[in-house]
């Protein structure tokens, strides 16, 4: 049980913010003007209305026709609304392929399945994988636990029909960047406490795992960067509500929640040295290897949150990009 903490509790002295990979540094003041560090509350409708959030082209998707796709409506959970998950197949692979089967990022309150599966479609090119994308509903008109469930709906779905979608039901891997790493940890510690499907792995990039909002890092990057702990409490707050920071959050919205973490499938854990959710981060791939499970982490210097995402050509960028396609493809291998 965890006593919650006043907002402006800085649990000890920090020192200055590490400094930005000088290739980085010179981008954030443009990402900054679309993207401020400090989001708050009824700055929701205009981010949703943002360029930012415009949905990919079709031919974007396709990645010139290197994958087909299609929407499928399956199940939502039990006496909710359907789920909408985008099907992303390689052209001309009949398989069973492995799944990246993932939750796009948007703080729990912006973001769709097609600005989800943008992100992992380079990842599944050079696999040779499906991506399966789904559509969870946002945070704040529809709090935790409706995120969580739509996203294990979506997967139970995937894993029952493996076959009619040409899945290898045995290689299927949860991915998710910010949020939708966030989410695809909980989904994992779900299908360990619910016999659901067994996972191939969990690839979690800069994933958000805590409400509590409480580590050094969170301080240390605040007022500056993408996604301070302005903006992280936004986001908590709108799936949480009164409950963000208290004693009685599930594991299932806020991963690092879990007293538990055995059982777990073998995880890829990334995130920048200057972003809120670095400690976070490294705490709970330490937390894994406590509990015996796997765990790859890297903590990329100088990186502020999603930087390879809105920086694909920054030299850095490219090395984050390399790293969870080698780990796949050990992954995936054995």
């Amino acid at each position: 049980m965890t006593d919650q903490q006043p907002a402006d509790a800085q649990p000890a002295p920090v020192g200055p913010p590490p400094p930005f990979d000088p290739e980085l540094a010179g981008l954030l003041e443009a990402i900054g003007k679309d993207l401020p560090p400090a989001l708050l509350p009824d700055m929701i409708p205009a981010l949703r209305r943002s360029p930012l959030m415009e949905p990919p082209s079709d031919e974007t998707l396709s990645l010139d026709g290197a994958f087909a796709f299609e929407d499928r409506t399956v199940p939502g959970p039990q006496g909710a609304p359907d789920v909408s998950l985008l099907v992303l197949r390689p052209a001309g692979e009949r398989g069973p392929l492995p799944a990246l089967y993932v939750m796009h990022g948007g703080g729990m309150i912006v973001g769709t399945r097609h600005s989800g599966a943008l992100g992992f479609l380079e990842l599944a090119r050079e696999l040779r994988a499906v991506v399966v994308s789904v559509e969870y509903r946002l945070a704040p008109e529809h709090p935790h636990p409706a995120p969580a469930e739509d996203c294990y709906a979506g997967l139970l779905w995937t894993a029952a029909h493996a076959a009619d979608i040409g899945v290898d039901p045995g290689r299927i891997v949860l991915a998710g960047a910010s949020a939708g790493g966030g989410l695809a940890a909980g989904v994992a510690l779900m299908a360990r406490d619910r016999g659901g499907p067994q996972l191939a792995g969990q690839l979690l990039l800069c994933p958000m795992l805590d409400d509590r909002n409480d580590t050094p890092s969170s301080y240390q990057m605040a007022g500056i960067g993408v996604w301070d702990r302005t903006a992280n409490n936004t986001g908590w707050t709108a799936l949480l509500g009164e409950a963000c920071g208290g004693p009685d959050v599930s594991p299932y919205a806020a991963p690092a929640r879990a007293e538990d973490l055995s059982g777990l499938p073998p995880a890829f854990i990334d995130v920048g040295s200057a972003e809120t959710f670095r400690d976070e981060d490294i705490a709970y791939a330490s937390r894994l290897w406590q509990a015996g499970g796997s765990a790859e982490l890297h903590v990329w210097p100088g990186g502020f949150h999603g930087f390879s995402g809105m920086a694909p050509q920054a030299a850095l960028s490219r090395d984050a990009g390399a790293a969870p396609l080698a780990w796949l493809r050990r992954l995936l291998a054995n």
